[in-house]
């Protein structure tokens, strides 16, 4: 097992990552901004390193200034959390080539699932279904790109190989428009992700998002630890993920999971992983892998009883995984709210001073979150400061529990969109489960404030 793992990034997930060292007994080097220099996490660090100044690519995207921090303090490995270069296959070849254990895929894994299309094409030879679309890279021929949006049948989407976060994605309806579409996409693609390429899928109409959580060492063992339901979002952005999906036969979560285990063998996988699909009219459709710890993996820790993040770092560490699928016991119903600093309806960003924090309690309550009275909440990245989720023996009770909390939550100083989140609870359609991504734009442009 490591003695000293570096933590290269911020927030609430620098946090989590410092408490399972702790619990693992490793010591944690904790990285930070200029603007970070107050966080939580740094003053309860044994040893923390300042990288650089608060714009990210002169402090948590700056890879040398890391691996200098990693240098000076004798780090043995390096957990990247989420953003930032969590994903960045030259990060991780960088990490290794450097001395230190990159807790996380391989290099050469980030690159396969971190490109849309050679994902795609890859989760095609394991077996696991996608959604149907180019076989590759669109061509620069419009004649071409007609004919394949003729075969796939319209609406389709057009999408950045390289994308991700919901950006670089274009929905088109009728042929006038497609070529248009196209080439703005790659213009958008080079310009975001410094890879032009783009590629067309069939747009579903009415999906849910449904994600399945691997967990993988590297002695070619894998388990997959159930569902997470994601659907509610904005702009392609999640807001409230629970876990499991409602109203989705296990069957078909059982088969779809053995699937993605079997594609996590097949491609040497290793470590925490998602799986993120398109799910209609009973069947599912892969969209993309995301290779490292997401944000709502509290969902599944709390219906699993597996602490993923420890496990990401014992695997690192060349440990099997110390249980098999037949050992993954679900439990309950697990529900997360991400607390934003922002205006409730109109999504604008409220950095600034928190002049009064009060988080919520009681049976079934977790809160992962970094802020504190008087903390100060920068401008300089992204609008979450935290996450309420709940734990309850049946979806109704998580429901409770979660309008119990946040009705407790007391934030003062800056907007949050917790008033939303209230709303969101009682909403009945919410509530019998089931909506799809496309519910929660829809239920705004209907409650406009």
């Amino acid at each position: 097992m490591f003695k000293k793992i570096l933590v290269a990034n911020r927030g609430e997930i620098a946090l989590r990552i410092q408490r399972a060292c702790r619990e693992l007994g490793i010591k944690a080097v904790m990285v930070y901004s200029e603007a970070d220099r107050e966080a939580k996490y740094v003053k309860l660090a044994e040893e923390a390193v300042c990288i650089g100044p608060p714009p990210s690519p002169l402090s948590y995207l700056n890879m040398p200034a890391i691996i200098s921090a990693a240098e000076v303090t004798d780090a043995e490995a390096i957990h990247p959390g989420y953003g930032f270069l969590s994903e960045n296959a030259d990060f991780a070849e960088r990490v290794e080539k450097s001395g230190f254990q990159f807790i996380g895929p391989t290099p050469e894994s980030i690159r396969i699932m971190g490109d849309k299309v050679s994902a795609k094409q890859a989760m095609i030879k394991a077996g696991v279904p996608c959604v149907p679309g180019s076989e590759g890279e669109l061509p620069d021929d419009p004649v071409q790109i007609k004919r394949i949006a003729k075969s796939i049948g319209y609406p389709v989407i057009i999408k950045a190989a390289g994308g991700g976060g919901g950006r670089g994605m274009r929905v088109v309806h009728t042929e006038a428009a497609l070529v248009n579409a196209v080439q703005m996409t790659k213009a958008e693609a080079g310009a975001a992700f410094g890879n032009p390429a783009v590629y067309m899928e069939k747009f579903l109409q009415n999906p849910r998002h449904i994600e399945i959580q691997v967990l993988a060492d590297k002695h070619r063992n894998a388990v997959y630890l159930g569902e997470r339901d994601c659907s509610m979002q904005r702009r392609h952005q999640k807001i409230i993920e629970e876990a499991p999906a409602p109203g989705i036969p296990r069957k078909l979560i059982e088969k779809i999971g053995e699937r993605c285990v079997a594609a996590c063998k097949r491609i040497g996988y290793r470590g925490a992983g998602t799986f993120e699909f398109l799910y209609e009219d009973g069947e599912f459709y892969f969209i993309e892998m995301n290779t490292r710890v997401q944000v709502e993996h509290p969902v599944t820790e709390l219906i699993s009883g597996v602490d993923i993040v420890k496990t990401q770092i014992m695997v690192a560490a060349g440990e099997k995984l110390p249980f098999s699928q037949r050992d993954i016991q679900l439990r309950g119903h697990a529900i997360e709210c991400r607390v934003n600093a922002e205006d409730p309806y109109k999504f604008v960003p409220s950095p600034g001073r928190i002049t009064l924090w009060h988080a919520p309690g009681g049976p079934g309550v977790r809160v992962d979150s970094h802020v504190y009275n008087n903390y100060f909440v920068p401008p300089n990245y992204d609008s979450m400061i935290g996450k309420i989720i709940v734990h309850g023996d049946t979806r109704e009770q998580a429901l409770a529990r979660m309008r119990t909390a946040l009705l407790e939550t007391v934030v003062e100083g800056i907007n949050t969109n917790i008033a939303l989140h209230r709303e969101l609870m009682v909403d009945a359609k919410f509530m019998d489960g089931g909506t799809n991504i496309h519910y929660l734009e829809d239920w705004l442009s209907q409650h406009k404030r």
